[in-house]
């Protein structure tokens, strides 16, 4: 349960400022979180940051427990001495405003590699390196082998390698770890990096008052580590292949659903195993992040099941997830369940039943408010403590983008609901957000820099050109931090921590 009134950001930390390509763990991720205690905030919340899969998605990674190494800062590797100087000079083709996926994932894999390689052949010292590895060995080891495989099999999904490999033959996994080493060592070399990295991150902005909020897929990728070395708990057939996959029915987002392709989890194997693999998962989260969301809550009660032959999640049908099993488990293994339930979509009484069981906050989207009237579940007047409030999340427009293909229905509605002729757009929604009585309420970045629909984040059901949105420095006006600050203050919503009473210097 939330029971302190405070309000954050929703940015990804690929959308930062930086020089190589995308927003990365370095510098600018620092003086993002001043920019946070500066206006205020107490939350940063981010997208998973884990490695992406098709269509360069943060929820199709191909490890539910490693990070992903493209977000590496490689200031820091030459600073510990494993790059020089002409490692740090950007290619030519890197711009400010858009992530480009095909030319920054080799420009930033080039150079990990030489930075591995310094390591290794290097006679630093490996105690914290030695160390990570021995720690993390649960899930390190099976990344590694994969990562490294994949890479020889250019990419093919695993049910597709030599049998011996897919079936992760004992003497093959010897023969592979012998063989193999040095590219073993690189991808758990990057893993230590990430690791390191992150946590000195999340230990800056702590210390000065902002929490850190990640974000958990309930499903994961088929091609992955975690697929490949636990078949058992996954819906698969005799040939390692999902008979049945994973999606959601149509919805606000889609007419015809959306059709995420994922394994189904055998939930039956899953609970026989006191749900050891689910409490790993959520252990290494809650060590990663103050608090977690736990995108499409909605599947642990039931999930939307659909043959792997479709093309769209029309055809699907409703199959009952574990329910409350899974959380007592996690209750008998954690002291507090800091999670917050993505209870989007199709919500039935059954789902906020689990979620009101475990006393979890849901979410609530300002955008959804407006197409009927003030009984609609998402305006603020009807929002209670236990929330966490959004104006949109990673899958809506930004505000100013919603407004522009609103109906003329849910903009009357809005102007009545404000009692205002002309909005003050998105500074009213962002102020009613902040004066409502959710405890947790989280903006989109793109709103509080007042940005049209061109710079949202993601797109339900378009393949390409997502995920890729960034903003620079310029965006950020003294204006806006004020006026955030302001909004916060009045909401009794601040971060006393190292706040700025001088808010001229805000920014």
């Amino acid at each position: 349960m939330i029971n302190k009134r405070a309000s954050g950001i929703l940015l990804h930390p690929t959308s930062l400022p930086g020089p190589f390509g995308a927003g990365d763990l370095g510098s600018h991720a620092y003086l993002f979180v001043d920019w946070l205690v500066s206006a205020g905030q107490r939350y940063w919340q981010v997208l998973p940051l884990g490695e992406v899969g098709p269509g360069n998605s943060p929820y199709m990674s191909s490890s539910a427990f490693a990070g992903n190494v493209l977000l590496i800062d490689l200031y820091d590797l030459a600073h510990q001495g494993w790059l020089n100087g002409d490692d740090l000079v950007p290619d030519a083709g890197f711009v400010a405003h858009r992530v480009d996926f095909a030319l920054q994932a080799p420009f930033r894999l080039a150079r990990l590699k030489r930075a591995a390689h310094c390591f290794f052949e290097s006679h630093a010292d490996r105690h914290d390196f030695d160390t990570f590895c021995r720690e993390e060995s649960d899930w390190l080891d099976d990344y590694a082998r994969f990562m490294t495989i994949s890479a020889q099999q250019d990419g093919r999904d695993w049910n597709l390698w030599p049998e011996f490999l897919a079936k992760r033959e004992v003497q093959a996994m010897s023969v592979l770890d012998a063989v193999w080493q040095a590219d073993i060592g690189f991808w758990k070399f990057c893993q230590w990096r990430f690791a390191r990295q992150w946590m000195q991150l999340k230990q800056y902005a702590n210390d000065r008052g902002v929490q850190l909020i990640g974000d958990v897929p309930i499903f994961v990728a088929y091609q992955s580590a975690d697929v490949w070395s636990n078949r058992e708990l996954f819906e698969l057939d005799e040939s390692g292949r999902p008979a049945v996959v994973a999606g959601v029915p149509p919805d606000y987002f889609s007419a015809t659903g959306q059709l995420w392709g994922n394994p189904l989890y055998r939930w039956d194997a899953h609970e026989r195993t006191g749900y050891s693999w689910w409490i790993k998962r959520l252990q290494h989260a809650l060590d990663n992040f103050d608090q977690v969301r736990i995108d499409h809550f909605r599947g642990f009660s039931e999930y939307w099941e659909v043959p792997v032959n479709e093309i769209t999640a029309i055809n699907g049908r409703w199959m009952p997830g574990p329910g409350a099993k899974l959380f007592e488990a996690f209750q008998k293994e954690f002291s507090t369940l800091p999670v917050i339930a993505e209870d989007l979509g199709v919500i039935t009484p059954d789902v906020a039943q689990l979620r009101d069981q475990f006393h979890l906050p849901g979410m609530r989207i300002l955008q959804f408010a407006f197409a009927e009237d003030r009984s609609n579940y998402f305006l603020p007047h009807n929002y209670i403590e236990n929330s966490v409030a959004y104006t949109g999340t990673h899958d809506n427009d930004t505000l100013l983008g919603w407004w522009c293909t609103a109906s003329e229905q849910e903009k009357a509605f809005s102007r009545q609901y404000f009692a205002k002729d002309n909005l003050d757009l998105p500074w009213d929604m962002l102020s009613a957000l902040s004066a409502s009585v959710a405890n947790t309420v989280i903006f989109p970045m793109q709103d509080v820099l007042c940005l049209s629909g061109e710079h949202r984040m993601n797109y339900p059901g378009h393949a390409e050109g997502n995920w890729e949105w960034r903003f620079t420095w310029e965006y950020v006006q003294p204006f806006y931090t004020i006026k955030l600050a302001e909004i916060t203050r009045l909401n009794v919503r601040l971060n006393q921590t190292c706040f700025k009473t001088d808010l001229s210097v805000a920014a």
